[in-house]
């Protein structure tokens, strides 16, 4: 039996390091791809160890797209699944108005995510079979004054891969939204984060496995989200706006 491959771009994040724990421990050979592949060394050797699974890691620049062809010809193996867990929050106050920040924030969690998604989503649909994960947020449901600039990226990443989905699935590949919502991680260990609607990176690999699983197209990791954010795109604009969300 052929044995499945998981690539993880974005591998150091804290859920990009939990994913690997928890498909390496269902037996997939992991594909650790980061900017600096060289702060992967002792995960690398703990996960190779811990689970008996082959571990290879990868220089990745997402906001590098001319390279990401190139990226793909290299991997030792086109893997069974491709996960992204690329993303920055940034401070929304410190760069509303920092052009540079701004088109950074943009371009990370959207430009570079969807560029080598496309460029993987459609060498499964050649090959006929395969998995695309994309992390997004709740962020991108509805514009909010608290993070539009993240937000808007997001929004347009969620639309992106439901796009991807309509236009892939009848090649035999699964596209798989994920909107996370508030995780405990280093990205947002400054902010107070209410219990209730939080997760642990941990908690969101295993729903992210299990969405992998069952073949599903979208997923809220912590559930309440859902019903939060189905409520919040109710409202009419004309209150909405008036409202510091």
């Amino acid at each position: 039996m052929k044995k499945e491959t998981l690539l993880i771009l974005g591998a150091s994040s804290d859920i990009g390091i939990a994913l690997a724990h928890r498909f390496a421990r269902e037996g997939f050979d992991l594909q650790l791809a980061g900017r600096n592949p060289e702060n992967l060394k002792n995960d690398c050797s703990d996960l190779k160890i811990r689970y008996n699974v082959e571990v290879t890691t990868y220089k990745f620049d997402a906001l590098d797209s001319k390279s990401h062809e190139k990226f793909i010809d290299n991997l030792s193996i086109l893997p069974s699944v491709a996960v992204s867990a690329i993303g920055t929050l940034g401070n929304q106050d410190e760069n509303k108005n920092e052009l540079e920040n701004i088109v950074n924030i943009v371009r990370t969690n959207y430009e570079g995510v969807i560029t080598i998604l496309n460029l993987i989503g459609y060498q499964f649909a050649k090959r006929g079979n395969g998995t695309l994960i994309g992390i997004s947020s709740v962020a991108g449901d509805r514009g909010r004054g608290s993070n539009y600039i993240y937000g808007s990226a997001k929004a347009g990443l969620t639309t992106f891969l439901s796009g991807l989905r309509n236009r892939i699935n009848h090649n035999g590949v699964n596209v798989i939204t994920v909107k996370p919502g508030y995780v405990l991680t280093k990205m947002t260990e400054d902010l107070n984060l209410p219990e209730l609607l939080t997760t642990n990176p941990s908690k969101a690999a295993d729903q992210i496995y299990t969405a992998y699983k069952c073949k599903r197209n979208i997923i809220y990791v912590t559930p309440i989200w859902e019903h939060i954010m189905r409520i919040i795109k109710l409202i009419p604009e004309n209150i909405f706006k008036k409202m510091k969300l």
